[in-house]
Formats: structure tokens, sequence, C-alpha cells
């Protein structure tokens, strides 16, 4: 959720295996006829096979710390990156870093860490040969981190009528493009769309979504980014299945929040808005800390039955799922970082957002992914698969 003041605004060979890895498993699925087929499907043991044939080529590409570090998003304290974290970008073991108002005091100043952080992603020692994932919260009204675009928040987008909304949107996304590309940034966790359900609560009060009709939200959230995403920054779509049902006090920064909500309502209202962004496109979907009884029992980056049942089987989302932030206190009783760290990556997320703006919090997160890796904790087949859209999402905002 990720609204707390302090965020506020203040003032090539190991590449190619990656990349290729998921089709030699597809085609190694295809070839397993007699190791078994169930109706004309490929058998999970059959699968798993082809997997670890798949792994056993791949792994020469990228350290076990390399691969764990293409799913970890570091944050810091202050206005100079620590070398710990330049270290860890120079040897491949990073995906990316996220700003907040802390670490920036003026688009030059920002500018040039980015440059200090793009040399180091250019070291002869990293063999990930695409750009980092440079990421910031440039929502628009509130919620900015970088002076300038977009200055409108959602909500003052969507007061509007449609037509002027939908030009306000498509001018939002086109502005915070400009704004963050011209820094270097070129991830915007951006729009929300979640659907407020009356005013005052939490998303309406900071002036986080668009309406509460699902239909608005999905045509301002579509043009949103759309427009952004033509300007070269990918969006991430926050925060599925949708928090638009929290109350003014159900903060999942602050502690857990639960939302009793029927299925059948999460699917026609609150999922809405991020089946629509799939179909537009949109490169990234943050998963939220809040519990669904109706979907499943965890926090929702946390349950296989969001992240793998609602938004890959059901809404077919193929590109890169994040995490809200790791240490938010909705996680509280799942302990520690490393084990917040292990819960979401068996959910099956992709990307842990470490944003305490203190390295060793990322550390500690992908020491626990390499850990799971290497004893078969986590599936092998299925790391990859994530650490090959990370590195397709990197490679594709060249």
């Amino acid at each position: 959720m990720r609204i707390r003041q302090k965020w506020l605004t203040a003032g090539g060979l190991a590449f190619a295996l990656a990349i290729t890895m998921p089709a030699t498993v597809a085609a190694a699925a295809r070839t397993t006829d007699a190791a078994g087929r169930e109706g004309g499907r490929v058998t999970a043991a059959a699968q798993s096979v082809a997997g670890r044939r798949a792994l056993a080529a791949a792994l020469p590409a990228l350290s076990l710390q390399q691969l764990a570090g293409q799913r970890v998003i570091y944050s810091y304290p202050g206005l100079t990156p620590p070398a710990s974290l330049i270290s860890l970008i120079r040897h491949g073991e990073a995906a990316g870093v996220i700003f907040f108002g802390q670490n920036i005091s003026s688009k030059a100043q920002i500018a040039g860490v980015i440059r200090q952080l793009n040399q180091a992603n250019a070291s002869s020692l990293n063999p990930v040969r695409a750009p980092l994932l440079l990421m910031t919260d440039q929502e628009g009204g509130q919620v900015r981190r970088l002076p300038g675009r977009p200055y409108l928040s959602e909500k003052q987008i969507g007061s509007n009528p449609l037509a002027t909304a939908e030009a306000l949107a498509t001018d939002a996304g086109q502005g915070a493009a400009a704004n963050l590309r011209g820094v270097g940034i070129n991830v915007n966790l951006a729009p929300v769309l979640d659907v407020y359900r009356q005013a005052g609560d939490f998303d309406d009060r900071f002036g986080r979504s668009y309406s509460m009709s699902p239909a608005v939200v999905s045509d301002l959230g579509t043009n949103m980014i759309k427009a952004q995403q033509a300007g070269g920054v990918a969006a991430a779509a926050k925060h599925f299945p949708g928090l638009g049902a929290a109350a003014a006090s159900q903060n999942t920064d602050t502690g857990p929040v639960t939302l009793h909500l029927p299925f059948a309502t999460i699917r026609s209202i609150d999922e809405a808005p991020f089946a629509a962004a799939i179909n537009a496109g949109v490169k990234l979907i943050m998963v939220s800390w809040a519990t669904y009884p109706a979907i499943g029992a965890r926090p929702a980056g946390l349950s296989p039955n969001v992240v793998q049942g609602e938004l890959r089987n059901h809404l077919k989302f193929a590109g890169v799922t994040i995490t809200d932030a790791l240490e938010a206190g909705a996680l509280r009783s799942y302990g520690s970082i490393q084990n917040r760290a292990l819960f979401a990556a068996l959910a099956g997320m992709d990307l842990l957002l470490c944003s305490s703006q203190n390295v060793t919090e990322g550390e500690q997160a992908s020491g626990e992914l390499a850990a799971a890796y290497s004893n078969g904790t986590l599936n092998r087949t299925a790391f990859l698969a994530s650490v090959n859209r990370v590195v397709t999402l990197r490679e594709s905002l060249k």
C-alpha cells in the first residue's frame, strides 16, 4: 500500500541462456509423449524432468546468488547509494532499485545516482546484459517522489466528465513517462486500479482511486498505462486483487487488513480493472498484502490462490508480479524478512520489493531465495520462469 508520509515527495551469453530457458522447457515437454500423457496433457512428472534438463543447461549462465538477485528490488537510505549496493549490482545480484523522497534532492542529483548505478550494472562481472529496473511511485497528487508531472491525483482526474478524464489520464501517463525517463527511471509503480467504495475510505482520502465504478477505473487506468508504456516507462498496476474496499483505518503498511468480500464481488468489481490492464499490455502487477478470505487464508501476495489461481490462471497474466513492501506491518505474523520472502516466492511472486531503505533487507531476501532454490524448497523450473520474466522485462526497457 505504501502511503507512509516519509515516502511522499520531499522537494550476452548468460543473458541469452536465461531468456531462452522457458522455450527450452516447453520444447522438452513437447517431446515427452512416452514419458506420460493424461488426456493429451504432459504430466507434471514429465514437465519436471524437462525442467531439470533445462536447469542443468542454464545454471552455468548465472550463479546461485545471481539467480536469486534477479528477483529482488533493493532500497537504500539517503542521497548516496552505499558501496554494498553498488557491489551487488556490479556482480549481477540485483534486479533493480526503488527510490523514495529521501533519495531525491533534485532531478540532477537523482540522474547522477542513476548514472552511477547504470555504470555498475555495465560491469564485466555482471552476466545480465540488460537495464536495471529503476522504479518509484509517481502516481500523481500526493504520491510523487520526483518533482513534476503528473500533478493531478487519480481522484482529481476521475472527477471530470469521462471524455475529459480520459484525456487527463493519457496526459498523466505521458507526463509520468517523460518526467521519469528524463532522469533514467524506467518503472513506475502506478497506476492504482483500486475501485473505492465510499468517500473518505483509504484510497479516496489520499486521492488514489479514479472512481467507484470499475468500468471507469478500467477505462482511465488503461489510458494511463498505454500512454506511460508508450513513453518507455513500464507500468505496475496495483494493488491486486484490489484494495478499494479498505476503510480509512485499514493500512497494510501498519498492520493486517482483512477484506470480507464475496468472491463474486472481488471478480466483478475489484479484479475488473486489472483484467482491462492485462488486455492493455501492462508489464507488472503489484499484489496487495490484504487478506481476502473468499479466496484464501493468507495475505494476497503470499497466497497461491491469488497469485496463481486468480492472476495467472483466471486472468491469464503473463507479465511480472511484484510484492508490496516486504517489511509491511500486514505480514507481522509471518516473521522475518527471510520467512516473508520464502512465502512470497512459494506463492508465485516474481519480484520481492525490499523497501525499508536498508540494503540488508534485500540481502536477507536474496539469501533465503538462494537457499530455498538450492535445497529444493522452491521449484526450480518455476524459479527460473520467474527469473526469465524479470530479465525479459529488463531487456524490454533498453
